[in-house]
C-alpha cells in the first residue's frame, strides 16, 4: 500500500510546534510520519534542536499514524541505548515504529569529545551496532567487543516484533551496502537519473523485494518566487555532496560553505513549486521508481498552510486506496 507521509524537521521547529503540525498533517490526510535526530541544526538560522526520543512517545501517543527516525548509533548514541528505546516505543504502539540507521555526520556525532572516523570505519561501527540491537531486540544476552563495546548487555521489556531497521544510503554503493542486512531503504529525492542508480543498486545488491522509502524535499509557498527565496534562506546549506555534508562539524562552517550557494543551486535538491499539480507529477515518478513510502518535507515555514494545501490537493490523486493509519509491513 503507497503511503504519503508527513516530515518533522526538529532542527526548524519547536517540539511544541511539531506535534501540532503532525496531528494536523493527519487529519489533512497524511497517512505516515517521520522526523530528523540531530544535536544541531544545519544552520543558525534553522535555529532549533529538540531531543527527538521524548517526542515520538508524544507524538504516537497524540495521532494514530506510524513514526520513524533516521539514527547514527555507536557514538553519540550507544546501541544499546538506542536498542532499550526502540523496543520501549515499538512494545507500546506496535507496528507502528520503524528505525533507519546510518554513519552520521559529524555535526551531531562530535560532542562526545571521540575522533571522527572514517566512512569505513562508521559503516564498519553501524554494522555491528545493528547485529547488537538485533540480538538484543531478540533477547539474548550481548557481550560485544569491536569498534563498540558492550558488556553483558539484556533487554527486559521487548515488544512482540522486533522494529524494521531501516538502511540509510545517499549514493548508489551504500544503498547496495545497506541492502545486505537492512529491512528497507530510505534515501532522499535528487534528480531522477541519480535517484534510479540508487534504487538499482539496492534492488541488485539484495533488496529485490524490501520496501524502500523517500524522504522528498519540498519548497512551498503560494508563489514560486517567495518559495525559491524561503527554500533558500532555510536549505541553502543542505545541498553539498554527502562526504562534505557528514565531515562539516558546526552549523557556521555550513554557513560558510554555502556562501557560494545560488537559489537556482536548489533545483537538484528541493522541489520548488506553487502549483499542486506539479507536485503530484514529481511525487507519481517517485512513486513509479518503486518507492511505497514517500515523506514530504517542506523546508519552508509555512507548515500549517502547506499541509491544508497538501491535503486538499495533492494527497488525493496519490492515495487511490482507502486512507487510514500505516502500520510497519517488512
Amino acid at each position: 500500500m503507497i503511503h504519503i507521509g508527513y516530515h518533522a524537521s526538529h532542527e526548524q521547529f519547536r517540539p511544541s510546534e511539531l506535534l501540532d503540525y503532525v496531528q494536523r498533517a493527519e487529519q489533512a490526510g497524511f497517512t505516515a510520519a517521520m522526523c530528523s535526530d540531530h544535536f544541531f541544526p544545519w544552520s543558525e538560522s534553522q535555529g532549533q534542536s529538540g531531543f527527538t526520543w521524548s517526542w515520538l512517545g508524544a507524538a504516537l501517543q497524540a495521532t494514530g499514524l506510524s513514526f520513524g527516525t533516521v539514527n547514527a548509533p555507536g557514538q553519540r548514541y550507544h546501541p544499546a541505548i538506542i536498542a532499550q528505546a526502540a523496543a520501549t516505543l515499538a512494545e507500546m504502539y506496535p507496528g507502528r515504529f520503524w528505525l533507519a540507521v546510518g554513519s552520521g555526520e559529524w555535526v551531531n556525532e562530535h560532542i562526545t569529545g571521540e575522533r571522527w572516523p572514517t566512512k569505513a570505519e562508521r559503516n564498519q561501527r553501524l554494522q555491528e551496532s545493528v547485529a547488537v540491537m538485533r540480538a538484543l531486540w531478540a533477547g539474548e544476552t550481548v557481550t560485544h567487543r569491536g569498534l563498540i563495546e558492550v558488556e553483558e548487555a539484556r533487554l527486559y521489556t521487548r515488544p512482540a516484533e522486533a522494529p524494521m531497521v531501516v538502511g540509510a544510503a545517499v549514493t548508489a554503493p551504500t544503498a547496495a551496502w545497506v541492502a545486505g542486512w537492512a529491512d528497507a531503504l530510505i534515501t532522499v529525492n535528487r534528480p531522477p537519473d541519480q535517484l534510479a542508480e540508487v534504487v538499482q543498486s539496492f534492488r541488485e545488491g539484495g533488496g529485490e523485494v524490501k520496501p524502500m522509502f523517500l524522504q522528498v524535499h519540498v519548497a512551498w509557498a503560494p508563489d514560486d518566487a517567495i518559495a525559491r527565496q524561503e527554500a533558500y534562506e532555510q536549505w541553502r546549506t543542505n545541498v553539498f555532496d554527502s562526504t562534505l555534508l557528514a565531515d562539516l562539524k558546526l552549523p557556521e562552517q555550513f554557513e560558510a560553505a554555502a556562501k557560494m550557494v545560488r537559489p537556482e543551486d536548489l533545483d537538484s535538491h528541493v522541489l520548488i513549486a506553487s502549483d499542486p499539480a506539479r507536485y503530484i507529477e514529481w511525487l507519481q515518478a517517485y512513486l513509479d521508481l518503486g518507492f511505497s513510502r514517500l515523506y514530504i518535507h517542506n523546508v519552508t515555514h509555512r507548515q500549517p498552510a502547506f499541509i491544508e494545501m497538501f491535503g486538499e490537493r495533492v494527497l488525493p490523486a496519490l492515495l487511490t486506496a482507502e486512507r487510514r493509519p500505516d502500520t510497519v509491513q517488512r
